[in-house]
């Protein structure tokens, strides 16, 4: 009998700790609510989460098992458990922030301390931290030269769900609710986490938005993107499993242009793997910026400016849709985040940590990794960070890609009849003129070309030019 520990994997296909377990089965499948780990939990994110313990536990009772639960500290009931069963021992995936590689270790100190196996494996990413390296040094700094060693690396296929034989016959207690655990129902509606959703959503995308990923990724107002980040976030579809079905499209591919788009794709979830070496290296950029500047970043409090932002009030248009999509759905599209990125930490110049730590309680996909990487990025402080010169013009960005504002109609109503050049020159226009189109929606809280100026000499000061 062995023990396997799901934590980002909530499923049976293609989840390679699962199929370990299961050459040394039968399998007991154990989910512990961490109250480590459940401190930096959000709403949004414990609703995905039970929404996918639920179908995983069905897939389990499908085969005539079950999904164990347990409540506390995984470095007591762990060994615990295992020595009820008289388990040989317990197996998980592997995962990269600071938090768990410290949980992770602890856990299998208790384990073999208890004279017990402790088997870890290497599932949400292809290629783990160390496998990927410059000829000097543990891990890539600029994601170029990750990308072609990641591109031409062989990739694992996806693996079997283990079959009912492979199962323990237990029986699991009812899950607890989102109140039990001591959360609010979220301010968004909680997506569908659910692997039949996952292979729904990644069916749709391989066969038709793939093919023009590279064009549509870009505009909000597209179905463009894959729209799995939250499946990826909580495992309820294996990496190798999206790869494939890529691999697949790039067969059946119709030209140069639709190959080169899928391509595009595939350089994403490379992404994703690289912040997951950057990170494992580097655990302190949680709270930490990577490149530190010479004379440190003065970033303003402006917590008034930093509510308008939260609120998408800051009479910007693009970025205010962008935030109350943040709001409504738990999600926003990857350009708009980049815009509104920007947009605090250049325009208000307020610090990334303040940006990080809302969308970490807001996202439903949030992934330390790719958050802490795409915040630094935007604020420059970063691994391959954009250049503390390139700043975002929020008007401009908006009338690029959303140009007819379909996609700012959709979250900002109080602009639904305002004509769109109204909506892409809003800050040019005369107050009377914005009272008269929108009454309800705000001026401008900070001036683009003011701010801008403002942030390049804060910028240089830091970098000791001023």
């Amino acid at each position: 009998m062995y023990v396997h520990w799901h934590r980002r994997d909530l499923r049976l296909a293609d989840n390679r700790g699962l199929a370990a377990a299961a050459d040394r089965g039968p399998v007991v499948p154990v989910f512990v609510f961490d109250d480590a780990v459940l401190e930096h939990a959000s709403p949004i994110r414990i609703a995905g989460l039970l929404s996918g313990l639920a179908a995983l536990r069905e897939r389990y009772r499908e085969r005539g098992s079950d999904l164990v639960t347990l409540a506390g500290d995984p470095r007591e009931l762990l060994p615990g458990l295992a020595d009820d069963l008289g388990a040989e021992g317990v197996g998980w995936n592997d995962d990269y922030s600071g938090l768990a590689a410290e949980r992770d270790a602890s856990v299998r100190a208790a384990l073999e301390g208890a004279g017990l196996e402790a088997e870890s494996h290497r599932d949400a990413v292809f290629h783990g931290p160390g496998s990927i390296t410059p000829n000097q040094g543990q891990f890539y700094s600029v994601y170029s030269y990750f990308w072609k060693k990641w591109r031409d690396r062989e990739k694992a296929d996806p693996v079997e769900a283990p079959a009912a034989s492979d199962l323990a016959d237990v029986s699991g207690e009812a899950l607890p609710s989102a109140a039990d655990l001591g959360f609010p129902e979220p301010e968004a509606e909680p997506p569908t986490v659910r692997p039949e959703a996952a292979r729904e959503q990644l069916a749709r995308f391989v066969d038709g938005p793939i093919h023009r990923y590279d064009e549509d990724r870009d505009y909000p107002g597209r179905a463009g993107t894959s729209r799995l980040s939250v499946h990826l976030k909580w495992g309820t579809i294996g990496i190798r499993e999206v790869y494939a079905a890529t691999v697949e499209a790039l067969e059946g591919a119709d030209d140069e242009a639709e190959r080169e788009a899928i391509e595009e794709f595939q350089a994403q979830l490379a992404w994703r793997e690289f912040y997951a070496h950057v990170l494992h290296f580097n655990p302190e950029t949680v709270r930490e910026d990577f490149n530190e500047y010479e004379e440190g970043i003065e970033w303003r409090e402006g917590p008034e400016e930093l509510s308008a932002w939260k609120r998408g009030e800051t009479g910007y248009p693009v970025v205010d849709a962008g935030m109350r999509q943040l709001r409504r759905e738990g999600y926003v599209h990857n350009r708009v985040r980049m815009i509104v990125a920007s947009f605090l930490t250049k325009d208000l110049l307020i610090d990334w940590r303040e940006g990080y730590d809302w969308y970490r309680r807001k996202l439903a996909d949030h992934e330390t990794a790719n958050d802490v990487g795409g915040w630094q990025w935007a604020a420059s402080t970063g691994t391959d960070a954009q250049p503390y010169f390139r700043i975002f013009n929020p008007m401009t960005q908006g009338e690029r890609y959303d140009p007819d504002a379909a996609y700012v109609r959709e979250y900002v109503p109080e602009l639904a009849d305002v004509p769109t050049d109204a909506i892409h020159s809003w800050h040019e226009l005369s107050v009377r003129r914005r009272r008269e189109l929108a009454p309800e929606y705000p001026d401008p809280i900070v001036d683009h070309v003011d701010r801008r100026e403002e942030a390049l000499e804060t910028f240089k000061r830091a970098r000791g030019e001023g």
